[in-house]
Order: structure tokens, then C-alpha cells, then sequence
């Protein structure tokens, strides 16, 4: 009978954990590789769509997502964003409008950028380059995964193959599921086993960097049969079809990233363990340059190119205040992306940088 009771009494503390759990905020981090706030605010750039060194057929692309005015234009490549986030949640970084958002790295390029916005800090002593080397930082989703609250919920999913060091798996025991890697999943569904399959067979464009089609559908799988309480999704086609200077490819990827986060807030806001409890924080890496010519400049990133640092941010979900797009002018920096997602999710951290002004309270 004492046995019995005892069994009982750890069954309903292990209900208790569990049921704290489901109750808890949950949050989805999502990042574009290196999608400028031009394009974002404006839509497909003239300078860009009518360049057939850019484009391929201009006259097809136009059809898809050109317009006369900016609102317009962004509204075709980035439907949801526009006629929802902006409703709904907050964004920032329209410089047209003297709101910006900033870098405060001095590297500019890609995994200076991650650690800025995962950890709250930049370090350019220590990340200045985007070596396979393991993040010295503890970036939140580490710090998350070692709670109590949230030790293991925390999943990652990217299309960069160094999202893993990134990330420091090893000490943060956070399961990455990046570049060409297959599921992780100790019980894969059948569609991450055909994801598996198909990942394999599809020829790759990019050594490092998968489509983000697998990225975004591995995750899925993660939140339909996992349940992460935080979850990070990194697509990476935007900034490499700049870099190979396909803008059509370009524009195209960022409006399927756009279907792409509303499917993800479509599933979380109707399956009953996310609905009325998560929220969805979404930024870039770095900006990019605007010039065409000798040195295309917005194809590239880094010191060299003017205004690279120029980022954005949005979010939605539970926890935010819907305050649509902020207009005035103000400046904000992306070392405050970590701090609001460390408010959101209520785990005590000391961050040098204040939380954005996008949450509900």
C-alpha cells in the first residue's frame, strides 16, 4: 500500500511538471538570412527587377510582384507579413520612416550576426569570422534548454550547416537539425522519413546551405509530434541567392518564407498545447548594400559595404502588443532581441541591453 502511494504521489508530481509546462509561454524565433529592410518595406526594388543581369524574365517577375507604390509592392512579395503582422503584432526598422534597427557587431556577415541576436552581445573578439568553431556565448536557447522550465523543449532547426556550432551543441545539448543533416528525431514521422529520403536525392545548390523547403518542413514535423516549448527556425535562401546575384530567386524565396511563417503561426494558433500561449519573434542576420555596378554592392555584406548593419524586427503572438508598424522615429538594435525573448519565455537574465518595446504589459 506505501508502495502504491508513493508511485501515486510521483505520478501526480510528474503531471504537475508536466501540466506547468503546457501552461508555460511558448516562443518561435525565426531569422531570414541576410532579407534587407528594403525589400521588406518596399518590396522588389526597381534597380534590381528591370537589371537582366539580375533577372532572368523580368517581364514574369513584374507580373508577380511588381506595383506602383512601396505599400503595394511589399504587400505582393510579403502578403502575410502585411496584412497581418502589421496588424497584429509590431514592426520595426522602415528607415523611410526614421525608425531603424540596428547591428551592434562590427563583423556584419552571418554568424557575428546569430551570436548578436541569440546571445544579447556582440563579440567581436571572439566571433569575427564563420568558421566551424563552437560559440564560446551562451545564447538564450542554451540557457532556456538548462531551466528548469525548459530543459528539454528547446529545438533548432536551420539551413546553414554551422548553426550547430553556432548554437555549441555539445555543451548546450540542444538537438540542431542543420545543413543536409536528416531527422534527429528519436521517433521520426513518416513524412521526416521522406524528408530524409527526398533531402537525399535532391541535388544541392549550395555546399553548406539546404533548401529551406526542408528546413521548414522538419520543423513542422517538430512542432505537430515534438511539441518544443521553444523553437528556433533559420532560413538561409535569401541571402545566398543574393550572393550567387539572382534577385529574381531572391524576391521569390522571401515571398515563399512569408507562406512559410503564416504556416507556422496557422498551426500554432489552432493546436491546443501552442494556441493562446506563443508568441513569434522574427529578425535578420545582417543587411545588405544597395548599389549596383563594379561592385554590386547588394549582393554582399561586411565592413566594407556601406549600411550592411541595417536590420529589422518583427513580432506577434500572445505576449505582444499589437501595435502595427512603428512609424516614429526611433532607434533600436538587434542586441535587444534577446532580452525580449528571455521576457517573453520569464527566465532571469542580466542582459546589458533593454527588451524591445513590443510586449504586452
Amino acid at each position: 500500500m506505501k508502495l502504491d502511494l508513493k508511485i501515486l504521489v510521483y505520478s501526480f508530481f510528474l503531471f504537475s511538471i508536466s501540466l506547468q509546462a503546457q501552461e508555460g509561454n511558448k516562443i518561435v524565433i525565426i531569422t531570414l538570412d541576410g532579407l534587407r529592410w528594403q525589400e521588406l518595406f518596399g518590396g522588389a526594388d526597381s534597380l534590381l527587377i528591370n537589371n537582366n543581369r539580375f533577372v532572368e524574365n523580368a517581364a514574369g517577375l513584374k507580373d508577380e510582384f511588381w506595383a506602383k507604390t512601396k505599400e503595394e509592392r511589399r504587400e505582393k512579395l510579403f502578403p502575410f507579413v502585411w496584412n497581418f503582422i502589421a496588424k497584429e503584432g509590431v514592426i520595426l526598422g522602415n528607415r523611410w520612416e526614421g525608425n531603424k534597427v540596428n547591428l551592434t557587431n562590427n563583423m556584419i556577415f552571418s554568424y557575428p550576426g546569430y551570436n548578436e541576436i541569440l546571445t544579447g552581445k556582440a563579440d567581436d573578439d571572439h566571433i569575427n569570422s564563420n568558421d566551424k568553431i563552437y560559440n564560446p556565448n551562451k545564447t538564450i536557447l542554451e540557457i532556456a534548454n538548462f531551466s528548469k522550465k525548459y530543459r528539454g523543449k528547446v529545438l533548432a532547426f536551420g539551413s546553414w550547416d554551422v548553426f550547430p556550432f553556432i548554437l555549441n551543441e555539445k555543451r548546450s545539448e540542444i538537438p540542431v537539425n542543420a545543413g543536409y543533416r536528416s531527422s534527429l528525431s528519436k521517433n521520426p514521422s513518416e513524412k521526416a522519413l521522406f524528408l530524409d529520403k527526398i533531402q537525399q536525392e535532391t541535388p544541392k545548390r549550395w555546399a553548406g546551405v539546404r533548401f529551406d523547403v526542408f528546413t521548414h518542413n522538419y520543423a513542422m514535423e517538430a512542432l505537430k509530434h515534438e511539441k518544443p516549448d521553444v523553437l528556433y527556425i533559420a532560413y538561409g535562401e535569401t541571402d545566398d541567392f543574393a550572393h550567387d546575384g539572382r534577385y529574381d530567386e531572391y524576391l521569390k524565396s522571401a515571398h515563399q518564407t512569408d507562406k512559410m511563417i503564416r504556416e507556422v503561426w496557422e498551426f500554432v494558433n489552432l493546436d491546443t498545447y501552442y494556441k493562446g500561449k506563443t508568441s513569434i519573434l522574427i529578425t535578420t542576420d545582417h543587411g545588405r548594400g544597395t548599389g549596383i555596378g563594379e561592385n554590386d554592392t547588394w549582393r554582399g555584406h561586411g565592413t566594407s559595404i556601406k549600411d550592411a548593419d541595417q536590420t529589422w524586427i518583427m513580432a506577434f503572438g500572445n505576449e505582444i502588443k499589437p501595435k502595427g508598424e512603428i512609424t516614429r522615429k526611433k532607434q533600436y538594435y538587434t542586441n535587444q532581441f534577446a532580452p525580449t525573448v528571455s521576457k517573453i519565455i520569464d527566465l532571469d537574465i542580466q542582459f546589458e541591453a533593454k527588451p524591445l518595446p513590443v510586449l504586452d504589459n
